[in-house]
């Protein structure tokens, strides 16, 4: 049938399902020369684009593992710092407790010298007040005991010497008597 296509077919009249050598050549040339500069410049071109999208994108994931790495070290590093200073703040506290705990052991013994000075001082006053006290009242009381002596017997006693025993031993006893009383 296809035989019978081709002969009935005219000159005038081209055949649609016939074959045309020349052009056959013509169109396998142009094709070659078009699939030549495809593959010679198109191609290349193709191939650089995406092996620099590969690159991009495989170094793209390295500097992102690289970065996360860093990081990671960088928050160790963080973290062994933060405890070093925590380990510092608590020794320091340590050390200010203890500092605070001698000034306060020293200022409380200052305080009982302090204290104890006072009441020393205190008791050595009141030790030289009675002593003067004393002095004071041996002399009225002799004085006191003579003119009373002297009320009483009538006369004028003269020896003073005898006056002053009499005086002396009428107050050691008293002082004997008060002795016993605060024991």
């Amino acid at each position: 049938m296809y035989l019978r296509l081709l002969a009935e077919t005219t000159e005038d009249e081209p055949n649609p399902l016939g074959f045309n050598l020349a052009e056959f050549i013509l169109v396998l040339i142009i094709f070659g020369i078009l699939f030549f500069l495809i593959r010679k410049y198109v191609v290349p071109a193709f191939e650089r684009g995406f092996d620099a999208r590969r690159e991009a994108i495989e170094g793209g994931i390295a500097r992102a593992e690289q970065a996360q790495a860093e990081a990671a070290r960088l928050l160790e590093q963080y973290n062994a710092q933060l405890a070093e200073a925590r380990t510092e703040a608590a020794q320091i506290r340590e050390g200010a407790r203890a500092e605070a705990q001698r000034i306060v052991e020293e200022l409380r013994t200052q305080a009982q010298q302090e204290s104890a000075r006072i009441v020393a001082r205190g008791e050595e006053q009141l030790a030289a007040q009675r002593g003067q006290v004393v002095r004071e009242l041996r002399g009225e009381i002799g004085t006191l005991a003579v003119e009373l002596s002297e009320k009483i017997v009538g006369q004028r006693l003269s020896d003073d010497a005898a006056i002053r025993g009499t005086v002396d031993a009428f107050l050691a006893d008293i002082e004997r008597q008060q002795a016993g009383e605060q024991r």
